[in-house]
């Protein structure tokens, strides 16, 4: 479900391995949070976030969730928000490797690490939750505005619109492009050019330049609203993700 993976200086990888294409149902959203915020204390410097190559995360597992009762769906948003939480939180630098497609869920993850590369070419990126009949929360929205702005993240986020890596580096969703191949690569050099600089200094920084970020995000309990599950069970979304399901599953 992952692997982990040593760098020199301290850089660890955890990389996404579920196949086939690292759709996070509650087993990874656990497995990830747990290995983020475990990571530090196992001699952790900074972590890279990776994926398969030609796909970083295809977002949430819709064909499991819609398997959950709604106190089994409330679990699973709970535990991806803990999850966001914990890579905002991570006392150590993180940098998603954006290895390939990256919609919905995968997308979010990216919004909450300090540095995203991405491999160019056919791959996209986005926030495509209203295509999908999922409204996006407050909370989410505000980390991509954060990033891109607020004009941008409106555009991007009603529209439910999956740009291809070009177009986010130009918007700046994503920091630096590179070959599929090079993608982890130019990650970790990223990582450790940061981890050169004086270690106090530099986390310091970090914690205030990332304290809006904390502000929202430090503690997730409770900032997922009720009305958000009551959306996830509306006629409008059910359909459209039963729809959807019923595509998967033709393929």
């Amino acid at each position: 479900m992952l692997d982990i993976l040593p760098h020199e200086g301290g850089i660890h990888e955890i990389r996404l391995a579920r196949a086939p294409v690292n759709a996070l149902d509650m087993g990874l959203v656990n497995a990830l949070r747990e290995a983020i915020v475990d990571a530090p204390g196992n001699g952790a410097r900074a972590i890279v976030l990776s994926g398969a190559q030609g796909m970083f995360s295809a977002g949430v597992d819709v064909p499991a969730l819609m398997q959950r009762n709604r106190d089994g769906v409330g679990e699973f948003w709970t535990g991806f928000f803990a999850l966001c939480g914990a890579i905002a939180a991570s006392p150590v630098p993180t940098v998603a490797a954006i290895t390939g497609h990256s919609p919905a869920g995968g997308a979010v993850l990216t919004l909450f690490c300090d540095y995203r590369v991405m491999a160019h070419g056919v791959y996209k990126i986005g926030l495509n939750e209203v295509q999908v009949g999922l409204s996006v929360p407050e909370p989410i929205q505000f980390a991509l505005r954060r990033i891109v702005g607020a004009w941008r993240a409106e555009r991007l986020l009603v529209a439910g619109a999956l740009i291809d890596a070009e177009q986010a580096h130009a918007i700046g969703l994503v920091d630096e492009l590179a070959t599929v191949e090079q993608v982890v690569t130019r990650a970790v050099l990223w990582a450790g050019e940061l981890l050169k600089a004086p270690p106090g200094a530099m986390l310091r920084t970090r914690a205030i330049a990332r304290a809006d970020l904390l502000a929202v995000w430090g503690n997730t309990e409770g900032l997922l609203g009720a009305d958000f599950i009551d959306g996830f069970f509306s006629d409008e979304t059910q359909a459209t993700l039963h729809a959807l399901v019923a595509r998967l599953k033709s393929k």
